[in-house]
């Protein structure tokens, strides 16, 4: 039986209490869920978006073991194992050996770490928001190391070619889905 949104929202705040790991999880959850419509597998957009909310699932207690411990901690819930590879696979060449297969995991190796960057821009604009940030705009940021500096470029870079992309459409393709799903990322935020 698939996993549903409520079962993955359980098992994600039994381990995440922070405001900013929650928001992070349900932002990548929409989009991921963009990413399944834009790319052809709306038929799995749950699944998408419930790999995108999960993946994140270790790091708030046990930042040290991250996609190691989010594995034991799925499993001990019983969530299907296409769950826990992909969730773990955002971590490869980082802190494990998994690498991202499918269009999903590549999905979510590109944009878990540009999410972070685009959400630290809005941060930035007079607005807050993502509606009105256009493309150059982001590649400024993205090309000033100093900004965000936790956001890794490499792994942003790495993503957009696992998914066999220019990173200017990759870098496009998520602000897309980061302005797309704002009303409904702030909505789903405000709930917490």
């Amino acid at each position: 039986m698939a996993m549903t949104r409520q079962q993955a929202w359980d098992l994600l705040t039994q381990y995440n209490k922070e405001t900013f790991h929650l928001r992070h999880a349900i932002t990548v959850e929409h989009v991921m869920g963009w990413y399944a419509d834009q790319l052809g597998y709306g038929a799995d957009k749950e699944f998408w978006s419930v790999v995108g909310l999960l993946h994140d699932l270790d790091f708030e207690q046990w930042p040290e073991e991250h996609c190691k411990k989010s594995q034991e901690l799925m499993r001990q819930a019983g969530v299907e194992e296409s769950i826990v590879r992909a969730t773990a696979s955002h971590g490869w060449g980082i802190c494990v050996d998994i690498k991202p297969e499918h269009e999903m995991e590549k999905a979510l190796f590109a944009s878990d770490e540009l999410t972070g960057l685009i959400g630290a821009a809005a941060l930035m604009r007079p607005s807050k928001s993502v509606a009105d940030m256009e493309l150059k705009s982001l590649k400024k940021k993205f090309k000033d190391k100093k900004f965000a500096a936790g956001c890794s470029r490499e792994v942003i870079s790495d993503g957009a070619a696992l998914l066999g992309w220019e990173l200017d459409k990759l870098l496009d393709m998520t602000l897309k889905a980061m302005q797309g799903e704002e009303d409904a990322i702030e909505e789903a935020v405000r709930s917490i």
